[in-house]
């Protein structure tokens, strides 16, 4: 008999079919980013007592009290680095696994943010928009250059050492804040977020969502990034106080903005509509076809060396 599966997100009929040879499967993905929870609870309250792996992501998570309606729930898997919305603590005290699928969307997300950074910095969509409109280069003041200037990464894990070594190409000082401080990478540490703000040309976020990090890129970050700064976010929308940064764009105490996630997902952040120097995107960086096959092999490969006793290979609990 195959594991009952229950899987919270959306996979493509050809993931589905991997899994689904595989796992006894439950596809029930929850609606609106995981708000509407009406297909996991009613597939939970059917065959709570059967289900031995959810398949979710950060922003779906799994909660304490789904957990607990799991009765021989044995694994945890998210599809994707984020694991924010489920309950470690929950999972942990019946020693359950929760594995993410680390290591498989680090070069999507940082493509994606070198992207960002190079359209914000260069005014690519003003400029694609406004040759549709007859726009000329000299009806216009003209916009930075990138190259040797100075980049500070808030989160040095795989994204951001990624983002590093594509910076790397475009010569740029490098400096970083993260949780450890790593004196092999040959970067400059700072003590905190402000003062890597001030020392940086371009800020990019690229640390974990939590209450720890909640509106860390707060007025003062940006205040410290100054007139000619960028702040680029690819982490999670809650590290940015949207507000904070519509006051600073208009206010013109930084140059630009370029968030692929912003609070509330997925209403767009009204807030920087208005913005010609807002670049959004709408939460795809680390999403290709190569990164979301990789990470759904990611959880097969979890799935069967937990089932096989061997070592799990993205545990993060």
């Amino acid at each position: 008999m195959k594991p009952v599966l229950l899987i919270l997100v959306y996979l493509s009929e050809e993931h589905r079919q991997l899994v689904g040879e595989r796992y006894d499967m439950i596809y029930a993905p929850n609606g609106d980013l995981g708000a509407d929870r009406t297909n996991g609870a009613r597939e939970i309250a059917a065959r709570g007592d059967e289900i031995e792996i959810v398949l979710t992501n950060g922003t779906n998570g799994l909660y304490a009290d789904e957990i607990a309606a799991l009765p021989k729930l044995r694994l945890i898997c998210t599809v994707g680095v984020g694991f924010e919305n489920v309950d470690l603590p929950a999972a942990s005290a019946r020693d359950i696994p929760v594995c993410n699928a680390a290591g498989t969307n680090d070069a999507a997300v940082a493509d994606h943010a070198m992207a960002i950074l190079l359209a914000a910095i260069r005014r690519i969509p003003f400029l694609n928009s406004g040759v549709r409109e007859g726009l000329w280069r000299d009806d216009i003041p003209r916009p930075p250059h990138v190259s040797g200037r100075r980049i500070g990464i808030f989160g040095l894990g795989a994204i951001g050492k990624a983002v590093a070594k594509r910076a790397a190409g475009f010569d740029m000082e490098i400096g970083y804040h993260s949780r450890t401080r790593r004196d092999d990478c040959g970067f400059q540490w700072f003590d905190d977020i402000v003062s890597l703000a001030r020392w940086s040309d371009f800020l990019i976020v690229a640390a974990p969502g939590g209450k720890d990090t909640y509106h860390v890129v707060s007025t003062e970050v940006l205040d410290a990034l100054g007139p000619d700064g960028v702040v680029v976010n690819i982490a999670r929308g809650t590290l940015v106080d949207t507000a904070a940064v519509a006051s600073a764009l208009a206010d013109k105490r930084i140059w630009a903005a370029a968030l692929d996630v912003y609070e509330h997902e997925p209403t767009p952040p009204a807030e920087l509509l208005g913005f010609e120097n807002a670049v959004l995107t709408p939460h795809i960086a680390g999403i290709s076809p190569q990164a979301i096959h990789a990470s759904v092999m990611r959880f097969v490969e979890n799935a069967e060396a937990f089932y096989s006793g061997r070592p799990l290979l993205t545990r993060v609990n």
